[in-house]
C-alpha cells in the first residue's frame, strides 16, 4: 500500500498524449467531457484544454436527443455548444456524439409503436438527423450516426422504438440524412463489445455493408473499448478486429475508452500495473493499425467518470486519480505511442506482426 501512496502523490507531469499520437502519424488523442462543474477547476480545465494533451473533444450527453429535441419539433443546442465552444475556441477537433440511440430520449419519443408508423417515424427521425447535423456542419470531423444498435448475439436491439417501427431501415435513413447535412464530417457507426471478433463485431460489419449496399456512405466504425482490468482482448485480437473493418473501406477509431478496477478489495499496485498493461495494450493495437486514426478516453479524471454510477463496486478508470496525479496507466499510454515513433515503422502496413506472426507486444 505504501507504493499505491506513492503514485498517488507522483508530480503532474508535461502535457503529450496528442502530441505523441500526432506524431505517430494519428489525427488525434482525445478525450471525452461533460463536466460543466469542474469547468471553473483551474486544473482540471487546464488539462482539459491542454492541445498537446488532447487535440480533439467529445461532448459525452449534451448532444444526445434528449437535450436537442426535448420537444417535437423544438430544437436546443445549449448543451450541446458548451464542449463544442470549448473545442472551438481552443483549436480542438471536434467528435460529435450522437445522432441516433435507443437511449436517452425524450418522452415524446418513447411512446408506444402505434403512435407511430413507417411513413410519420421516417419523417421524424430524417429531420431529426439532418436538423442536428446541419447545426454543426463543417464543424465535426466525424459524426457518430447511429450508437449501440446491436444486441451481444449480434442482432439489432429490439427494445430499440427505431428498429420497432422501421426494422434496419432506420440505419439507412440516418445515415443519409447525415451525409447530407454534413457533407465533410466522417460518419460512424459506433458500439462496444466490438472490440474482438465475435457476433457483435460481425453484427458491426453487417451494419457496414447493409449502408454500403444501400449506396450511402458509411466512414468509420466506433470502438468504445470500456474494459475491465484483466479482461482486456489481447493486442493479437484488437489488431485483427481493427483490420477486419478496415478491409471494408472503413476506418476505425477507439472511441470512449476506460478500462475500470475493482473497488473491492480497494486499489492496489499490483492491479494498478494490469491497468497500465491493459491500456498500453488497446492504444497499442491502434498504433499498429494504419487504418485506427485515433483514440478517445471517456474523459480522463476519475471523480467525472461515469463508471462509479453504473458499477458501484468499479471505478478508478481514467488515466488520472482524483488528486490529478496520474495512473501508471496514462505512462502505458505513453509507452504504446513512443515504441511505435521510436521503431520508426508503420507497423500497420505490415498488419502489425512479428517475424513470428504474432502482434508485436510492446
Amino acid at each position: 500500500m505504501h507504493l499505491v501512496a506513492a503514485l498517488l502523490a507522483l508530480p503532474l507531469a508535461s502535457a503529450q498524449l496528442n502530441e505523441l499520437a500526432q506524431k505517430a502519424g494519428k489525427k488525434y488523442f482525445g478525450t471525452a467531457t461533460d463536466s460543466p462543474e469542474l469547468y471553473s477547476h483551474a486544473t482540471y480545465f487546464s488539462i482539459l484544454t491542454d492541445r498537446k494533451e488532447f487535440g480533439q473533444l467529445t461532448p459525452a450527453n449534451g448532444q444526445k436527443w434528449s437535450y436537442i429535441e426535448p420537444q417535437y419539433n423544438v430544437f436546443n443546442y445549449t448543451e450541446g455548444e458548451v464542449v463544442t465552444n470549448i473545442a472551438r475556441q481552443n483549436g480542438q477537433m471536434l467528435r460529435c456524439h450522437n445522432l441516433v440511440w435507443h437511449r436517452q430520449l425524450p418522452n415524446w419519443v418513447m411512446t408506444t409503436t402505434s403512435t407511430w408508423d413507417k411513413a410519420n417515424m421516417t419523417a421524424m427521425l430524417r429531420q431529426h438527423v439532418y436538423n442536428e447535423a446541419s447545426h454543426w456542419k463543417g464543424q465535426c470531423y466525424a459524426w457518430d450516426v447511429v450508437n449501440e444498435g446491436l444486441n451481444k448475439n449480434g442482432t439489432y436491439r429490439d427494445n430499440s422504438i427505431f428498429y420497432q417501427v422501421l426494422g434496419e431501415e432506420y440505419l439507412k435513413i440516418a445515415f443519409e440524412a447525415a451525409a447530407l447535412a454534413d457533407p465533410s464530417a466522417k460518419l460512424y457507426y459506433n458500439d462496444y463489445g466490438i472490440e474482438a471478433a465475435g457476433p457483435k463485431a460481425e453484427g458491426a460489419k453487417r451494419i457496414v455493408k447493409l449502408i454500403k449496399d444501400a449506396g450511402l456512405r458509411i466512414d468509420g466504425v466506433g470502438l468504445q473499448s470500456h474494459f475491465t482490468v484483466g479482461g482486456t482482448p489481447s493486442i493479437d485480437r484488437q489488431i485483427s478486429n481493427m483490420q477486419s473493418f478496415a478491409e471494408l473501406g472503413v476506418e476505425v477509431a477507439i472511441t470512449e475508452l476506460d478500462i475500470r478496477l475493482n473497488l473491492l478489495p480497494p486499489v492496489t499496485a499490483a492491479n494498478l500495473a494490469q491497468q497500465k498493461r491493459d491500456y498500453k495494450t488497446t492504444v497499442g493495437a491502434c498504433m499498429q493499425v494504419e487504418k485506427c486514426v485515433g483514440v478517445t478516453v471517456w474523459d480522463f479524471y476519475d471523480p467525472s467518470s461515469w463508471v462509479p454510477s453504473v458499477f458501484p463496486e468499479q471505478g478508478a478508470a481514467t488515466l488520472y486519480f482524483a488528486n490529478f496525479t496520474k495512473h501508471p496507466a496514462y505512462h502505458g499510454v505513453v509507452e504504446a505511442i513512443t515504441n511505435k515513433t521510436n521503431r520508426g515503422e508503420d507497423v500497420g502496413k505490415k498488419n502489425g506482426k512479428g517475424k513470428d506472426g504474432k502482434a508485436k507486444e510492446w
